[in-house]
């Protein structure tokens, strides 16, 4: 099996963090990075399907596969907000916060609030080392708001 010639358009950053990593740089990899950079909170189906208009040709396996490393490696972050499949983004090791449309899905990124992980203080930390808290924030986005002729039941008033 050959593998397809990589363009000179991606980044030559992305070779380097694989490397710094102690990851070989391969086109699957690359291919899923720079999906992830495009379209941040990506699903995995739209991650393989970016994969494969861009190289051609990718299994279903190779790119969880990739996930799954990029993942262990810290590279990619992963999330997973309730009753949603799980989301993909490069934006790592700073402890921030998703919101979340309950209507079509959108996820956005919510800097931390206090600054520092884990932002969060719990009432009792039951003898854990506690080094991250995960906030989701649920809510309607503006698109899905546009759509509909009033408040939503429950909703928040913003000001």
């Amino acid at each position: 099996m050959t593998t397809p010639e990589l363009t000179s358009e991606r980044p030559a950053a992305d070779d380097q963090l694989l490397r710094s990593h102690g990851l070989r740089v391969t086109a699957t990899r690359l291919a899923v990075l720079d999906a992830v950079a495009r379209w941040p909170h990506s699903t995995t189906d739209t991650i393989l399907a970016h994969v494969r208009a861009s190289l051609g040709t990718a299994s279903t396996q190779a790119v969880y596969d990739v996930l799954a490393v990029l993942t262990t490696a810290e590279i990619l972050h992963r999330i997973e907000p309730a009753g949603h499949p799980a989301r993909y983004e490069r934006r790592v090791g700073d402890n921030h916060h998703h919101v979340v449309c309950r209507s079509c899905g959108t996820v956005a990124d919510v800097d931390c609030s206090v600054g520092h992980a884990p932002c969060l203080v719990p009432s009792t930390d039951h003898g854990f080392v506690i080094d991250e808290a995960e906030v989701v924030f649920w809510g309607t986005c503006a698109d899905c708001q546009a759509m509909t002729t009033g408040p939503r039941p429950g909703a928040v008033p913003t000001t």
